[in-house]
């Protein structure tokens, strides 16, 4: 369940929902729902701060309830007690101010996002390292990110790129486009993991690399990889 139909929340919904989950949106908005409620799996006018109408929803069978509201911080923090209060499972709050942090973290509240923020980060990590595509900081010193396969590496195979030897990084998946059948009987192109690497698959054309590994490794094979 998402809870704040916005554009953190509704994007947050779009992305889960092509990942192949179901999801139900949720905020006070009529129009906001309407725009949203043949895109998702089920979407509903609700204030989220109204106990009562909090109860009616299925807050103890769904897998996550996300607090994604943006623009209010009272009703943030009212929908995250109530969403706690009634026993969700998981609760993972959009943070909005310092303040709101910490009246999360005295909730007891573990999962705490910081959408703005971490874009920004991320924005400047890819802008910083050439190829980049996206990234996730481990901690100050470490990361992994998802990286364009450079021309160079095009045709070799895992063993022979010795990509642990040579750039001091750890190939954690590959990301390859694939074509897939839908429901209707066409055909569409998604970008899906192949799984655990093995020595001997050969890289192609248009592969994203997902690699961990020290910050300044990462920077030295972004250069590499762009001179290639």
């Amino acid at each position: 369940m998402i809870f704040g139909l916005g554009n953190y929340g509704v994007s947050l919904a779009a992305s889960l929902i092509e990942a192949g989950n179901e999801v139900i949106g949720i905020d006070k908005d009529p129009l906001r729902v309407d725009l949203v409620k043949d895109q998702i799996t089920f979407a509903v006018t609700l204030d989220s701060t109204n106990e009562a109408a909090v109860r009616t929803l299925p807050c103890k069978e769904v897998d996550a309830a996300i607090v994604a509201i943006g623009e209010n911080e009272g009703a943030a923090i009212l929908t995250t007690a109530i969403l706690k209060k009634n026993g969700v499972k998981r609760i993972i709050s959009r943070s909005i101010s310092p303040l709101h942090q910490m009246v999360l973290e005295a909730m007891g509240i573990e999962e705490i996002v910081h959408p703005e923020q971490e874009s920004a980060d991320r924005l400047s990590k890819m802008l910083h390292l050439k190829w980049v595509l996206n990234n996730f900081e481990v901690d100050d010193r470490f990361s992994i990110i998802e990286v364009q396969l450079g021309p160079q590496f095009v045709g070799k195979t895992i063993q022979e790129a010795d990509f642990r030897r040579n750039h001091q990084l750890n190939i954690i998946t590959i990301i390859r486009e694939q074509t897939r059948r839908n429901i209707l009987g066409g055909n569409r192109v998604v970008r899906e993991s192949i799984g655990v690497v093995t020595p001997d698959m050969r890289l192609q054309a248009g592969d994203i690399l997902v690699v961990f590994g020290s910050n300044a490794a990462i920077s030295t094979f972004c250069e590499c990889n762009v001179e290639g």
